[in-house]
């Protein structure tokens, strides 16, 4: 039997007394801090600072109701939220505001460069959250909140490779930090969690890849409380990370992703949702539905946070494409924007630009996120990297003053070794090529001015000024192919000498040192001091800068492919992605098409010989100066004729006979 204790009421009032003096010494312990921080509030201090204490910030596990079945398994799943947030606001009554990281990767592969994934005690309390965020700004007076995409790690539920599930795992966890949906402090239990006793509700999403397009995924879906994302390598429509226009690129197939971040629990249970997922998505990459669900760029419209994007121009893993698509869908809709293109590959800023990184970071999320009025939004929105570690701005992006303008290529002295300028192929011109699926871009460039058979490469001639490439560019070809199937690769080269970061090679343009530097506070499980990295070069003699690909077949339909008629033409227009690049004096622009792209497009189930009509073939550039910059750069500084815009074909050239798309220049 339980022995009861009696309590004179001395002892009561000896026990409200401790209780009242240990509040006041608290209170006491918090009033520096907190009368610090409206010091600063009071003087217009335009940044935060490292007012609170790391080492007793409040560590723990939430598990948030997504509102899906996806596993079926009878009920709702919960996913796994793992919060770190300083101690003392919330003691002192103040509300502090989120950066949240929501991802897939957290136990199957690991976090940035060295591959940090999270941990725990024995009791199953989180110790290291991967990355800086959490050391840098908890801190700071932010909450850092790391999320298990449903399927992965300790959450309920199947990934299902961007579509409903996984954006909803992370909305649903905006929701909860603004009390709009359940939380639990267990995966299973009853007993509520909430957050808004500590949280304002504002959340700002970070992430890199996959972690970033789940960031451009919510933000789609118009989520009250989101006050920016900062998508670094991310999708924005995961029909484009697997196809091209209807060319599957390399290994496109998203069940292989969804069974790589599986937890061994989800990758028993959720056989069905990756077969539907599969049937849902052919390899022969025709439009559907599910493209359409996992497709965020159509939802710009609803996007009411401000983005700061950050992209490799070389990344050929989340290829560059997908920022340029958001970017000027955002634009379209009047979403506030900061840009930041690096010459890297799949690389996060953090390893490229590291002190300039968190500084900008720093200060994009304490405006939005903590109102500070430090002027970030009113500063140039692009920054471009032109070359290793040296950087340039502007104050809009495509560059002010850019204007696309019409270059079109010519036959020269040999076969497939031809001009590139503004006049015309004389009518009847033709180039062909073979598709060689063995060779790639690289060997395309190198090849330049060498007749091969599996390219048709045109240049202009060394330039003699400086010329800009800002955005996206596209060429349009009519093609006749010989076979029932062709793949076309499109491919803009600076060609010229060069030492650029090595994008192509391990690290992707970095290289990992054994030094480290420290950004923020530690524990003895959590350390803030990561492995610093230098450029990673090469000395080349040509640059591509962007590139585009496509299934001929779609040349009436770019949502469905469909059988050629070999001898028949086809005219099409192939999107390459987008690139800020400046060809200097000296260097030739060069345009090449061919067909398959090695380890960048599978290739057709034939192999075509492609003939090029020249006068009936052409590509848009968006250069800065327009066709102005384009004459002076190639020929001096010709006066244009009277009444001809830039871009437009000169005065009196002949009109190449119209089959399928207009041909720019054309008479009006």
């Amino acid at each position: 039997m339980p022995i009861r204790v009696r309590r004179t009421r001395r002892a009561r009032l000896s026990c409200r007394t401790l209780a009242v003096a240990a509040t006041a010494a608290l209170l006491a312990a918090l009033a520096p801090v907190a009368a610090a921080q409206e010091t600063r509030d009071a003087l217009g201090v335009r940044e935060s600072a490292p007012v609170y204490s790391y080492t007793g910030a409040v560590r723990e596990s939430v598990w948030v109701d997504t509102g899906l079945d996806a596993d079926a398994d009878g009920r709702t799943d919960r996913v796994a939220v793992d919060i770190v947030r300083p101690r003392e606001p919330a003691a002192a009554g103040r509300r502090i505001p989120v950066i949240m990281d929501a991802s897939p990767y957290y136990a199957c592969c690991g976090r940035g460069n060295e591959g940090q994934r999270k941990t725990y005690d024995a009791d199953g309390n989180p110790v290291q959250f991967p990355l800086f965020y959490d050391n840098f700004f908890v801190p700071r007076g932010y909450a850092f909140v790391a999320v298990d995409l449903a399927g992965t790690s300790r959450s309920d539920g199947c990934d299902d490779v961007g579509g409903r599930s996984d954006v909803q795992s992370a909305k649903a966890v905006v929701d909860w930090l603004n009390g709009r949906a359940r939380g639990y402090t267990t995966r299973t239990g009853a007993e509520r969690a909430r957050a808004t006793g500590w949280s304002t509700g504002d959340v700002g999403m970070i992430g890199k890849s996959w972690d970033g397009t789940i960031a451009n995924g919510v933000a789609a879906t118009g989520v009250e409380g989101l006050r920016t994302i900062v998508p670094i390598g991310s999708i924005s429509s995961w029909y484009d990370y697997f196809h091209s226009q209807g060319a599957p690129l390399y290994d496109a197939n998203p069940t292989w992703l969804s069974d790589y971040v599986d937890s061994p629990d989800a990758r028993a249970r959720c056989g069905a949702v990756q077969q539907r997922i599969a049937n849902a998505t052919p390899y022969s990459g025709d439009w559907t539905a599910a493209w359409s669900e996992r497709d965020y760029v159509r939802n710009a419209d609803k996007v009411k946070a401000s983005v700061f994007v950050v992209h490799g121009r070389q990344d050929l893993n989340v290829r560059a494409n997908h920022f340029g698509q958001w970017w000027n869908a955002l634009a379209a809709h009047g979403v506030e924007r900061k840009i930041w293109l690096s010459e890297t590959g799949h690389v996060d800023p953090f390893d490229f630009r590291r002190a300039d990184w968190v500084r900008t970071l720093h200060r994009w999320f304490d405006h939005y996120l903590l109102g500070y009025d430090n002027g970030i939004d009113r500063e140039p929105v692009a920054d471009i990297e032109r070359a290793p570690g040296r950087w340039t701005t502007d104050r809009n992006w495509p560059a002010a003053g850019t204007a696309p303008t019409v270059l079109r290529p010519t036959t020269g002295s040999a076969p497939g070794v031809g001009g590139l300028g503004r006049a015309p192929a004389a009518r009847g011109a033709t180039e062909r090529f073979t598709d060689d699926p063995s060779l790639s871009e690289i060997q395309w460039a190198a090849d330049i001015d060498r007749t091969t058979p599996a390219k048709a490469g045109f240049s202009t001639a060394p330039l003699s000024r400086d010329l800009r490439i800002s955005g996206s560019s596209t060429v349009t070809v009519t093609a006749t192919p010989t076979t029932s199937s062709a793949h076309l690769s499109a491919v803009l080269v600076d060609l010229g000498p060069d030492t650029i970061r090595a994008y192509a090679e391990p690290g992707e343009g970095i290289t990992t040192l054994t030094e480290r530097s420290c950004w923020g506070a530690s524990t003895t499980g959590d350390s803030a001091c990561f492995k610093e990295t230098q450029p990673r070069t090469a000395d080349v003699d040509y640059t591509v800068v962007s590139r585009g690909w496509a299934d001929l077949g779609t040349w009436a339909d770019p949502r469905e492919g469909r059988a050629l008629t070999p001898g028949r033409a086809y005219t099409m227009t192939l999107k390459l992605a987008p690139t800020d690049h400046v060809v200097p004096a000296g260097h030739r622009l060069a345009l090449i098409v061919a067909g398959t792209d090695k380890d960048l497009l599978d290739p057709p189930s034939t192999t075509p010989t492609v003939t090029l009509d020249l006068a009936r073939s052409w590509a848009v550039v968006p250069l800065l100066g327009g066709a102005r910059a384009f004459d002076r750069a190639t020929a001096g500084d010709p006066a244009p004729a009277a009444g001809v815009q830039p871009g437009d074909a000169p005065a009196g050239a002949a009109a190449p006979a119209r089959t399928g798309a207009p041909i720019p220049g054309e008479a009006r």
